[in-house]
């Protein structure tokens, strides 16, 4: 089995398969670990339509063609792997997997991506993609004239509220505490919304539905009353985890864990590039992750051309 090449990808998804394609458009041998199912949280995704170029589709179909893509150039692909070492410094970067293999390569491209924070309550994982979102951006347009809830107290969740009330009817913002976790202006702007209300000291303890979301079981903190309530969709914004525990103590994080890097998409290794979710970076989008994908390529290629 061959276990040496010019390049290795952590991660599939857009930020990882735009990079393979590159690379492998170049004629890079190129090996792509991803610890996840192809397409990371793009799958999550019932429709993507801000894609250019594409007027819509699905997040797992975009992730399909992508995989597709990389492959037909000539990137080796290993999906569902569990990678246990990983040896950044020197020439020759080395990356173990728990199985025991052990791949090399002379540059590596991190494209682990991150995840949403999610409540962790029953029913949430049925209907992510499906009634629940983590991204106003991508989903806000499919609940035009429907009525939402918006779950967070800090800035994210009361500004994206602000611009779901472009699409939604009514957007109710639920909160565990009695108090926004929010700066001053945001707090006014969504308080003086007319479709916004606003539901202190409740917390959702159940998602229901069938093959989408139709209700939310509500507690009310204060009081312990329970109570359920009719929805079309949920958007949950309680922070976000970049997926770079296991590069804790080897490249350079900032507070929220974020990969540091350069202009080059460089990080504190030469040959160590970061793409994608992972890397301290402010929007996280499909096409964001695929310009940081493009980009951390052709930085690779000129760093094996060397």
């Amino acid at each position: 089995m061959e276990t040496n090449y010019e390049v290795i990808i952590l991660g599939g998804g857009p930020a990882g398969f735009t990079a393979g394609i590159y690379l492998g458009r170049s004629k890079v041998k190129t090996l792509i670990l991803n610890e996840g199912s192809a397409g990371g949280q793009m799958v999550l995704t019932h429709l993507i339509e801000n894609y250019p170029g594409i007027e819509s589709v699905s997040g797992y179909e975009m992730g399909k063609t992508m995989q597709k893509q990389a492959k037909r150039f000539g990137c080796e692909i290993k999906n569902n792997v569990s990678i246990e070492q990983i040896y950044l410094e020197g020439e020759l970067k080395k990356v173990r997997l728990k199985n025991g293999t052990e791949y090399t390569a002379k540059a590596v491209i991190i494209a682990t991506g991150g995840t949403s924070r999610s409540l962790g309550v029953k029913g949430e994982d049925d209907f992510k993609g499906r009634g629940i979102s983590y991204c106003a951006t991508c989903d806000g347009e499919f609940y035009q004239d429907k009525e939402i809830v918006v779950v967070g107290g800090g800035n994210s969740a009361l500004e994206e509220a602000v611009s779901l009330t472009k699409y939604v009817t009514k957007a109710t913002i639920l909160h565990m505490l009695d108090n926004f976790q929010a700066h001053t202006f945001a707090v006014e702007e969504a308080q003086a919304n007319a479709k916004i209300n606003c539901l202190m000291q409740h917390r959702i303890i159940e998602f229901k539905g069938n093959e989408m979301l139709q209700s939310i079981r509500i507690e009310n903190i204060a009081t312990g009353e329970i109570s359920e309530k009719k929805i079309d969709g949920v958007f949950i914004f309680i922070g976000y985890e970049p997926n770079t525990k296991m590069f804790e103590g080897i490249l350079t994080l900032n507070n929220r864990n974020e990969i540091v890097t350069d202009a080059n998409l460089q990080t504190n290794f030469k040959g160590v590039f970061a793409a994608g979710d992972a890397r301290d970076t402010k929007f996280r989008q499909v096409t964001t992750a695929v310009a940081d994908g493009t980009i951390a390529a052709l930085n690779a290629i000129a760093y094996v051309q060397q």
